[in-house]
């Protein structure tokens, strides 16, 4: 005979077993949802969220006894249980990764470039160098006074011997043949570096 979930509880409460076991076995697939969903996985299972899936599951059995309908469905108070438990395990695990945590600070990290690191640099100093060696003396002079010290087309205009708008045009053009350049360069064109030579 299949009891609404009313009749269910209610039987539950009274201590029908078989009514408390269909009971549970109709609950517990959404508890257990609920608490994975909340908890996620912990290393790629759920073992932590079935657990307190568990935990909720007994909860239950020892609460009903004590269950007194109250005008909103069963489920209410099983999510409230539920919610409750996986609130517990939260509280659980914080104080289990305070507690897990050393008393001395890491040691600092060191920042300093890598050997794989320091091989990009020199390749792309070299690559740099290589670009900027295609460049007239002028225009190569402000694009390093410009772009890596800083200075601006006054200031370079002053040291060169130039208007700023000189400065300006001369960058301008550079820039578009560095950019030309490193194209040819990143087609892996031999021809610049037979330029170089």
């Amino acid at each position: 005979m299949a009891w609404t979930e009313t009749e269910l509880v209610a039987r539950a409460v009274r201590g029908d077993t078989d009514a408390t076991a269909d009971l549970i076995t109709q609950v517990r697939p959404g508890v257990v949802r609920y608490c994975r969903a909340r908890l996620g996985p912990v290393g790629g299972a759920y073992t932590t969220a079935d657990d307190v899936s568990q935990d909720v599951c007994m909860a239950l059995l020892q609460a009903l006894p004590r269950y007194r309908e109250q005008g909103v469905p069963f489920a209410a108070f099983v999510y409230t249980v539920a919610a409750r438990k996986v609130a517990d395990a939260q509280r659980a695990a914080v104080r289990h990764l305070a507690a897990a945590r050393p008393d001395t600070p890491p040691e600092r990290a060191d920042h300093t470039p890598g050997p794989e690191q320091r091989a990009l640099d020199r390749d792309q100093a070299r690559r740099l160098a290589l670009l900027l060696g295609q460049l007239p003396d002028t225009q190569r002079e402000i694009i390093v006074l410009r772009v890596a010290v800083g200075l601006s087309a006054d200031e370079v205009g002053l040291s060169l011997n130039m208007t700023a708008g000189a400065v300006r045009v001369a960058q301008s053009r550079a820039l578009a043949r560095l950019r030309a350049l490193a194209d040819d360069l990143r087609d892996g064109s031999a021809a610049l570096e037979g330029r170089s030579a």
